[in-house]
């Protein structure tokens, strides 16, 4: 076992070389429910030791007065210990599947559930000998906080699940959000310190967990933030809690559950309210509860009941009523259709006029994971300042980015435009664009950012092949899409 500081790139490599082993067995898209639970035990176990032997030298002989909950953030039943699940010499899964049980319920108020429920005795997928090396390849590195401390070990985490997007395919958006655009949401809400954050959609908690970073960057209390999360698939959700918890953070509620059909937080039989809601909610979906709804219980509907083809405005509303009227903003990645569909119309002329909106920025196309779909971030405050009222601004950052390969994604330099454009809510040349309402009524209420804010020049192309003139031509149709469905709006008005 080695009890050195484990670096990045140690770290990473260590990782990711758990995920090699399985790679013959295991379908990319089912690494994560094998591999995070392992991890999470292999640092809780290690910790659990790094906390024992602190507590023996600092009250030596007199440690045994105090109660495991003094000393331990978790507790681990000793015969269920990594070190005795490794030793176990066949029936490793059922081994495995006994320590996670006998964890749990020994911290049933933080990790009921939270090792998931992945078929471990199926002898067929995973070997004794498969399992037993995959242990001993766990126990190569002593996951301690002195070797390897929460935020690093979250880094390495986030690694990981990067790792799975590339190696999946497209199973990898039910948990992956292209982390660049997740820093831009932040930075665009900054969050406070005591404030309450909140994920209805929320994958591998990425967004909540980006929302504490900013606050440790900045030197700031990140403790008190109240965060909040719901997800609909079990094996994410699960491993929302583990990446929170291996950062550091365990303050945390997270639901697994179908947000539209049964929201999770409620006061008083209301929607809770939050001060800071950020979500990358599944475009438009089809199957989900229409019917109930147009008649929900919790006034969601207040713009109306979205088409049974498309959830979008579902989940929109339901962010939207999720804000604390005082205090509350969000910031939702969508595709850019919600923004001038015309089976939508009528719930996009009612937010318009409600003046929710503040912002709307168009991104580069490839931003999505492994797809090459433009990307929109919108923008909502429950109380605007005065000077932003009656407004909305426009930003055109589509040639704000970075590619790599088939890849895009968002420097600091790029980040940092967008928020000084969103910040100072003002008009630069063929960048942003604020209009006020007439404007946006002139424009039969469509937000299309093209119709605002006309980005100079072509994207930067890193270079001429084939799917590099596909990206283009998709993103292109869909722009050119949105200015003839503005069109087609006007002439039927007779405003052409």
């Amino acid at each position: 076992m080695n009890d050195e500081r484990v670096t990045i790139d140690e770290l990473e490599s260590y990782l990711w070389g758990a995920a090699v082993l399985l790679r013959t067995n295991i379908d990319a898209g089912a690494y994560k429910q094998y591999i995070f639970p392992l991890l999470f035990f292999k640092r809780m176990c290690d910790v659990y030791d790094e906390e024992t032997e602190r507590a023996k030298a600092k009250y030596k002989d007199k440690v045994n007065r105090f109660a495991e909950e003094d000393i331990h953030a978790f507790l681990i039943p000793k015969q269920y210990h990594w070190n005795r699940v490794r030793e176990v010499p066949e029936n490793v899964g059922q081994a495995i599947v006994d320590a996670f049980k006998a964890v749990e319920r020994a911290n049933v108020d933080k990790l009921q559930g939270v090792f998931g429920d992945a078929p471990w005795t199926n002898k067929n997928r995973l070997s004794d000998t498969l399992l037993k090396d995959l242990l001993d390849h766990f126990s190569s590195k002593t996951l301690s906080i002195a070797n390897c401390p929460e935020d690093e070990l979250g880094q390495g985490y986030e690694y990981l699940i990067k790792k799975f997007a590339d190696d999946s395919g497209h199973t990898a958006q039910e948990f992956y959000t292209n982390r660049t655009v997740v820093h831009l949401m932040t930075e665009l809400l900054k969050p406070q310190p005591g404030e309450t954050v909140y994920d209805p959609t929320c994958g591998s908690a990425g967004m909540l967990v980006s929302c504490v970073a900013y606050l440790k960057d900045r030197g700031l209390e990140w403790r008190n933030l109240k965060i909040y999360g719901q997800e609909i698939n079990q094996i994410s959700s699960a491993i929302a809690r583990m990446n929170l918890f291996l950062h550091g953070i365990e303050d945390f509620h997270i639901a697994n559950g179908d947000v539209l059909t049964n929201p999770a937080f409620l006061k008083r039989d209301r929607l809770q309210t939050f001060d800071i809601v950020l979500a990358n909610p599944p475009y438009s979906i089809s199957q989900w509860d229409r019917n109930a709804f147009a008649a929900d219980k919790y006034g969601r509907n207040f713009l109306g009941a979205p088409t049974q083809g498309r959830a979008d405005y579902a989940f929109f509303q339901h962010i939207l009523k999720s804000l604390n009227k005082t205090s509350g903003r969000c910031a939702i990645l969508f595709p850019h259709g919600v923004l001038f569909r015309e089976d939508e119309y009528d719930m996009r002329k009612r937010l318009i006029e409600a003046d929710l909106v503040e912002c709307v920025i168009g991104l580069a196309p490839n931003l999505f994971y492994n797809s090459p779909m433009e990307s929109c971030v919108v923008i909502c405050r429950s109380n605007k300042e005065e000077r932003r009222k009656n407004k909305i601004l426009f930003i055109n950052a589509v040639k704000e980015v970075r590619r790599a390969n088939a890849q895009s994604s968002l420097e600091e330099s790029h980040i940092a435009h967008i928020a000084s454009a969103f910040e100072s809510f003002a008009e630069e040349n063929d960048y942003s664009h604020v209009a006020d309402l007439n404007e946006i009524v002139a424009n039969n209420y469509n937000l299309s950012i093209s119709l605002y804010a006309r980005e100079g020049g072509d994207a930067p192309r890193d270079g001429n092949n084939l799917e590099e003139r596909v990206v283009d031509w998709l993103a292109q149709s869909e722009e050119l899409r949105a200015c003839l469905d503005a069109l087609e709006s006007l002439l039927q008005k007779g405003a052409v």
